[in-house]
Formats: structure tokens, C-alpha cells, sequence
């Protein structure tokens, strides 16, 4: 067993260890916990809900690419409700932190989704902003940094637990978002979501996807999150949970020292059941053989040229 102090606090939130799975790709974590005890992660941000069912988009929505994958899933999720009633109390059973991750069409859906879930007992609530905007015309929250800030006040309005918002890579200047993000009230920023990406059949001249483009995610963009997040921890003095293609404990390490407190675990879980299991105890040992006694000393403490 490592000597290393693995815990870390996130927004307030204390977690035994600083790897969660990243909402999306961890489901409610029924699978995962076929394959080890949950009680192993630091927390699980669970998969995306909105306020009503969603059944999510037509298939094919998923292609693999070389370093990674594509998906347009479309959110598919039962719904706030039937979250907090057949999945939460399971949920409860373990020691992690839960993080629900919600989407909404309008800032008062993400208000009454804030409020449900903040009297159900979560313990943070993921804000995602990259997601269409009906009274914009389809645009999304997160490109826009007066509506980024218009949804994190609303959150914030209505909800008793920390706001974390998660941040699209898909602007000019993600620092632009994170700033209006910070200035109205959020309790922490995740970083980052899918990049837009395509993939087309030479033979059929047709896009893979059904709905021809796709968010990237896996080690392919891993470079790009490292970046982002250290940009992002310049701007704004808000804890960050990193995500963005990590696999192994030298992945975390390289977003912790850009300045996350904590980091997620996504697509790697696809591969490998154990992915995140392995980044802890990768991270910890990095740590040990370096001299570090506690894995928090890896944030913000990058040495730029």
C-alpha cells in the first residue's frame, strides 16, 4: 500500500482519492461495480440527465477513431426523477463523492433539476453548458459567455450544494467562459468536454454518425485538455477537475500540475474496466518515487519555460 496521502477536497467536497469517472461514460456505475468495489473511486460523476426522459439520438452513434472515439449518444438518460428514485439510493450505499451532471433547454430547467437534486442529496451538481440552447436558437450555452453566466446563476439560485461547470472546448477562448463562469457564483469549473469531430465512409461517401458529427474524446485530446486547464487555472482561482483522455497516472499528473485539483476518468473506462482503479494507484506511485507525500502537491505545480 502507497504511503501517499491520495484525498483531496474539490469544491468544498472531500474525496478519498482525487481519480472520479467522468459523467457519460460510467453510466450509474451498476456495470463498473460488477468489476470492483466503488468504493475504490474518489467519486463518480454520473450520466447526464435532464429533466425529462430522453431516449438520445439514432444509431450509429458511436465510431472509433484512431486515438479515440466519436460519439452523438444525444443524452439518453431516464430522467431527473427516476434518477433520484431507483439510482441514487444505490448510489448512497458507497463512500464517494456523487456528482450529478445535468443538461437543460432552458436556465429554468436547469434551476428545478437543481433544486430536486440538491434535496435528494448529491453531494455537487456538474452543470453541463455544451448542450443546444432553445431560446437561442439552438446555440449552445457554453460558446457564449452572458449565457454561460446566466445558467450558473440559475444553478446557483436554486441549489444547496456546490456548481461545477463544465466547460466546451469548442470557443475562441475558454478562459472568455471560465471568467463570466467564476464571476456569477460558480463553486468550480470541469474541463473539457468532447471536441466537435467527423468521420466520413469512403465507400458510401456517407458521415459514420447518423448525426454526422460528434464529440472526440480518449487520448487524442489529451494535449488539448492539459492546455485549456492550465489556461483556465491562470484566469480564474476556482478548484478544476481535469478530464480529457487520461489513462494512466502520468495523464492525471500532467492535468494536476496545470492546475486541476482532481481529475476524471472517461473513455479509457471502455478498454479497460480498471482504468481508473490503475490511474489512482499509477498517480500515487508517481508521487511516492518522486518524493511527494501527498498527490494535492501535483496542482498548479507546473514549472513554465
Amino acid at each position: 500500500m502507497s504511503k501517499v496521502d491520495q484525498s483531496v477536497v474539490l469544491a468544498g467536497v472531500k474525496m478519498k482519492n482525487p481519480v472520479v469517472v467522468a459523467s457519460g461514460t460510467f453510466g450509474f456505475g451498476r456495470e463498473y461495480g460488477q468489476f470492483y468495489n466503488l468504493n475504490e473511486l474518489g467519486g463518480i460523476c454520473c450520466k447526464g440527465l435532464t429533466l425529462h426522459r430522453r431516449e438520445g439520438n439514432p444509431s450509429p452513434r458511436i465510431a472509433e477513431t484512431p486515438m479515440g472515439i466519436l460519439n452523438s449518444v444525444g443524452l439518453q438518460n431516464p430522467g431527473v426523477d427516476a434518477f433520484i428514485a431507483e439510482e441514487l439510493p444505490e448510489l448512497r450505499t458507497h463512500d464517494l463523492a456523487i456528482i450529478a451532471n445535468i443538461s437543460g433547454n432552458t436556465p429554468e430547467e436547469y434551476g428545478i433539476m437543481c433544486e430536486k437534486l440538491s434535496a435528494a442529496g448529491v453531494d455537487m451538481i456538474e452543470v453541463n453548458i455544451s448542450c443546444p440552447n432553445v431560446k437561442a436558437g439552438g446555440l449552445a450555452y457554453g460558446t457564449k459567455p452572458e449565457l454561460a453566466a446566466e445558467v450558473t446563476r440559475m444553478a446557483k439560485a436554486h441549489s444547496t450544494v456546490p456548481v461545477m461547470v463544465k466547460l466546451s472546448p469548442n470557443v475562441t477562448d475558454i478562459t472568455e467562459i471560465a471568467r463570466a463562469v467564476a464571476d456569477a457564483g460558480a463553486d468550480a469549473l470541469s474541463l473539457i468536454n468532447t471536441l466537435r469531430g467527423m468521420r466520413i465512409d469512403v465507400n458510401t461517401h456517407r458521415p459514420i454518425l447518423k448525426m454526422n458529427t460528434g464529440g472526440l474524446s480518449g487520448p487524442a485530446v489529451l494535449p488539448v485538455a492539459v492546455r485549456m486547464v492550465w489556461e483556465v487555472a491562470n484566469a480564474v482561482d476556482l478548484p478544476i477537475l481535469g478530464m480529457g483522455g487520461v489513462a494512466k497516472g502520468a495523464d492525471a499528473a500532467q492535468l494536476m500540475l496545470a492546475g486541476a485539483s482532481a481529475v476524471a476518468v472517461g473513455t479509457a473506462c471502455f478498454a479497460d474496466p480498471y482504468a481508473p482503479v490503475k490511474v489512482r494507484d499509477e498517480l500515487a506511485a508517481l508521487a511516492e518515487m518522486q518524493g511527494i507525500s501527498k498527490v494535492s502537491d501535483f496542482t498548479g505545480a507546473v514549472k513554465p519555460w
